[in-house]
């Protein structure tokens, strides 16, 4: 389908969303939205009024009563407010408000009910609406999610890509797991797709590295908290940055295009792209190969009433590939999770030949 854009670029093809996590007190907001506007002016200025927080007894934003401060920071800087919404009645709060512009949490995302009211009551408005990921990594989640906004008619939406909660990750505060957004572009074509690197990294430090790393995938745009004293911050402090450090940040970032530069390399890369499919084709090949040696082993397993699963050796097999892999320059990472999925088809081959020879 053809997507609307959510808001009129100015002079930058990337869109910048920024603003403190939380609108704290009129001063505050005020006082970020004049630095922003001054270092690094937005398209959307984000504050959040209502907190979604895992734990009761936490900040949970001052609610309705920032609606005025965002529509007095609005008629003094002209920065368009954008705030969070969880529910039918804060959609109509902030409307009454002249709040047009909204998102939608991770956790709020992950439940069809919640995002099917929200829908329901901007239904006939138009308005932009950001959806983000689900905390889990759930791809059809987020896809739903945006068609509840479609069927109810609304065109101008994006994704905004703002991490996965996992078990034990320590480098990010949420990792960021590019294949989902990867694959919510190719299967939704053109819906502009935004980095929250806030809540990807959770720190200051890394948020250039991240908001490149998006760049290079052709993201549109980042969504940056931004806070006039960031260690001050009622909710997030470690993550936000002054307005002048989002200018530094913004500044910083290569540019990204879909065409190279040098129209000159199109032949070698089009010479790699032959050499890689070439190499796709003989992947595809061993792993048939593959396949067919597993489904041998699985009859053989059935006739010798021999268990499928070989714990120890699935171990080993991991532990040898990633070591070889290393020497080749792969990331174990990749390695361990090729395989693992490699080694999940070669136990779903041999159970299809166990219930063949059961049921004959």
């Amino acid at each position: 389908m053809d997507w609307l854009p959510v808001s009129p670029i100015r002079d930058s093809s990337l869109l910048i969303i920024a603003g403190p996590c939380s609108a704290e007190t009129e001063t505050q907001v005020l006082a970020t939205a004049q630095a922003l506007k001054e270092y690094c002016p937005p398209h959307f200025f984000r504050a959040g009024i209502w907190k979604p927080r895992t734990r009761p007894g936490a900040f949970e934003g001052v609610g309705k009563a920032a609606l005025p401060w965002l529509t007095k920071t609005f008629e003094e800087t002209g920065l368009r407010p954008m705030i969070e919404v969880a529910t039918a009645h804060q959609v109509d709060m902030a409307l009454e408000s002249n709040i047009d512009a909204f998102w939608i949490g991770a956790r709020t995302t992950v439940n069809p009910f919640s995002v099917q009211e929200i829908a329901e009551a901007l239904r006939g408005i138009d308005v932009p609406i950001f959806i983000k990921n689900p905390v889990n990594t759930d791809l059809a989640l987020w896809i739903g999610s945006i068609e509840r906004f479609v069927q109810t008619g609304q065109r101008r939406l994006a994704a905004i890509h703002r991490g996965f909660s996992m078990f034990g990750q320590q480098t990010y505060r949420n990792a960021p797991i590019w294949e989902i957004p990867i694959d919510l572009r190719r299967l939704m074509p053109g819906l502009p797709l935004i980095c929250d690197n806030s809540h990807i990294c959770g720190n200051r430090h890394m948020l250039l590295e991240v908001a490149q790393s998006a760049i290079n995938l052709g993201y549109d745009g980042l969504m940056t908290e931004t806070h006039v004293d960031p260690d001050k911050a009622w909710t997030d402090a470690a993550q936000q940055i002054t307005p002048q450090n989002l200018a530094q940040m913004v500044e910083q970032l290569s540019k990204r295009h879909p065409q190279p530069a040098d129209p000159a390399w199109l032949p070698q890369l089009e010479n790699y792209r032959q050499q890689l499919s070439g190499l796709d084709q003989k992947l595809i090949n061993l792993l048939a190969d593959r396949m067919e040696i597993s489904r041998a082993i699985g009859q053989g397993k059935t006739a010798s009433d021999m268990a499928i699963l070989q714990t120890d050796r699935y171990v080993q097999l991991l532990e040898d590939m990633k070591h070889q892999g290393l020497l080749k320059q792969l990331n174990p990472y990749f390695v361990e999770r090729l395989f693992a999925l490699v080694h999940y088809e070669s136990i779903e081959q041999q159970q299809k030949q166990m219930l063949v020879a059961t049921h004959k």
